[in-house]
């Protein structure tokens, strides 16, 4: 084929430009979203950026250096500048530089007699002691105890560099192996954070504490009568996670489009550990929706699980808990008390529901607890605070991703139509956002009062569709919610209330549903195929894509997500940021530019030509 056709232009900037109307657009699309991300994506060209984070999950993955600059050289339109191949090679070649690994007996007794550490610890170390041998210690001495890991660089400049740097002084401490530092366990995570920082991603290769067994199936047939059938992707998520539970695995981060069965991987993977496992998740909704699943599909009695919410705090072999009540505390600068959960029963396995949401408070304790499987369950790790190397270095590593529009074209998730409808403020709004702050002008151009008419149009055309008018500002909310009769739920609604409300949703009672941003996460409302953004937090990427999420439950008919943007404001910028993922995943944005009703025709049109076909 003539080069001269191929999408990608590489340059030295590590910046990749890519043609999407090239022959082979879609297909390298797919092949770079292991190891690039996305920056820009407008009409025609799209930026990509390599970055290190993006190369070292990537690596983590098995996915090689080599195999990155194979993708570059196949789908390049010129020759991919040599400086380019060189950072990537080197790049991704410091993954595997620095070990983290047991520290053997006889090293930590030389350095407690070098006075490095006090003579009263108890020394186990994971993975070298037998259980008896762990326990005779503790019989024999009533101090608490600690354990040790050496971190190992590969060279001797490597482990100069370390040396060097003065935050890690306090942290690690030279040792007689050559090229390592004796550390305490308690500052694994930690040190991984810190190194993550300095460009250096740990290996590691310690080995993780089995927790308390639990005799845990999946059933073949679900309580409700229905056959349960795992999918294939679903399988090679969870063995990704699970290994063979050697040094290297039982941990690590699973990315899967939303409505692709995240919570049936985490199900998976408690079957193959089968042991006791805390699961922590968005909010009391979605513990509810683990709860029920897990009694639906595996043959663990429902008494042997325990929510731990603001409602009910009890803690039994599989506890299922959300992220507000483990950071609230009863003042800002004291201590968080129900991270005392993580300590409660040993457990073999924690998974993080949503993890690219893990608040900043939750990650000291994660640091902490690397002694336990996890893994961390997510549609996209984009965070708006720049935070996904923490989740790369304490939660573990992207093990496994697959592209949506891969699972859309098997059928595992409903296809999707993204349409932007841009409209105009009024006159007199637009002399009042000229002179107004940037945080007011985002509300201005937010609750432009014609939003509320095109929303109360949208729901007559297509009656068919069962639809979520989703925004950020409950006033807004509240407005629609009583012009189309139909109910609201917000952060104030009760939670009784508010699982009712999604059960008449999903029982068909409930047509047209308004809600808050308390349902852009962990929500499963099936049979939902249309959703109308009227406003949203700036120019969140995750929260754009968890929207659209919402609505690719697989169903027969064409889901469609509709974002209303008012024209000449800063709600232009912001949604084109917030379309930069999904413009990664192969989505593209249907301009119409709205003038009245009719506006809509084509679309409805379309859609009745569609359900034609389909009877």
């Amino acid at each position: 084929m003539n080069r001269m056709t191929n999408p990608l232009i590489v340059q030295s900037d590590r910046s990749i430009l890519m043609d999407v109307h090239a022959p082979l657009a879609d297909e390298c699309r797919n092949e770079l979203i292991p190891f690039a991300e996305l920056e820009r994506s407008p009409e025609h060209l799209h930026t990509y950026r390599l970055t290190p984070l993006s190369l070292w999950n990537s690596t983590s993955a098995g996915f090689t250096y080599q195999d990155a600059i194979n993708v570059l050289r196949k789908y390049s339109r010129f020759d991919v500048p040599q400086s380019v191949e060189v950072w990537i090679e080197e790049t991704a070649g410091r993954f595997g530089k620095l070990r983290m690994i047991p520290a053997p007996d006889e090293i930590v007794e030389i350095e407690k007699k070098a006075g490095h550490f006090a003579d009263d610890v108890v020394v186990i170390n994971p993975g070298t002691q037998s259980e008896e041998k762990a326990d005779e210690k503790k019989k024999k001495k009533n101090t608490g105890k600690e354990e040790f890991l050496l971190l190992v660089a590969e060279t001797k400049a490597i482990y100069k560099q370390i040396d060097a740097n003065v935050q890690l002084r306090k942290f690690l401490t030279p040792c007689q192996v050559e090229n390592a530092f004796i550390l305490l366990l308690t500052d694994r995570g930690t040190i991984k954070q810190k190194l993550i920082e300095l460009g250096w991603p740990v290996k590691d290769e310690v080995p993780l504490v089995d927790g308390e067994p639990l005799e845990i199936n999946l059933r073949q047939t679900t309580l409700c009568g229905n056959p349960f059938n795992i999918r294939n992707y679903q399988i090679e998520a969870a063995k990704s996670i699970v290994g063979d539970k050697g040094p290297g695995t039982g941990f690590g981060t699973v990315v899967l489009p939303c409505g692709a069965g995240k919570t049936i991987v985490g199900m998976t993977i408690l079957s193959m550990l089968k042991t006791s496992t805390l699961i922590i998740t968005t909010n009391i909704t979605s513990v509810h929706q683990w709860i029920d699943e897990l009694v639906d599909k595996t043959d663990i009695p429902r008494d042997m699980i325990a929510e731990y919410t603001g409602e009910s705090k009890t803690i039994k072999p599989i506890t299922v808990a959300t992220y507000q009540i483990l950071t609230w505390r009863p003042d800002k600068v004291g201590p968080y008390p129900h991270f005392s959960i993580f300590r409660e029963r040993p457990w073999g396995l924690i998974i993080y529901d949503e993890v690219h949401l893990l608040p900043a408070p939750v990650f000291r304790v994660v640091a902490e607890l690397q002694a336990v499987r996890r893994v961390g369950l997510t549609a996209t790790l984009v965070r708006e605070d720049n935070c996904q190397g923490y989740v790369f270095s304490l939660v573990g590593p992207k093990r496994y991703d697959v592209p949506w529009k891969e699972l859309e074209h098997t059928g595992w998730i409903a296809k999707a139509e993204c349409v932007e409808v841009r409209l105009d403020l009024s006159e007199e709004r637009e002399l009042e956002y000229a002179v107004a702050t940037a945080r007011e002008k985002h509300r201005l151009a937010s609750e432009n009062p014609v939003k509320v008419k095109i929303v109360s149009e949208l729901v007559e055309k297509f009656p068919e569709d069962k639809i979520l008018v989703i925004g950020q500002y409950l006033n807004q909310l509240q407005e629609i919610a009583e012009l189309l009769k139909v109910p609201i739920i917000t952060g104030k609604t009760q939670n009784s209330v508010r699982d009712q409300i999604y059960g008449d949703f999903k029982s068909g009672k409930v047509r047209v549903l308004v809600v808050s941003k308390v349902a852009n996460f962990a929500v499963d409302l099936p049979d939902a195929s249309m959703a109308i953004q009227i406003s949203g937090t700036f120019g969140s990427r995750q929260e754009e894509a968890q929207r659209l999420g919402r609505i690719l439950r697989p169903k027969e008919r064409t889901s469609r997500f509709f974002t209303l943007i008012t024209r000449n404001t800063v709600e232009e910028d912001f949604g084109s940021n917030r379309q930069k993922f999904l413009a990664e995943q192969g989505y593209t944005y249907r301009i119409i530019k709205y003038a009245d009703a009719s506006s809509f025709d084509q679309i409805q049109n379309e859609t009745a030509i569609c359900d034609d076909g389909d009877r």
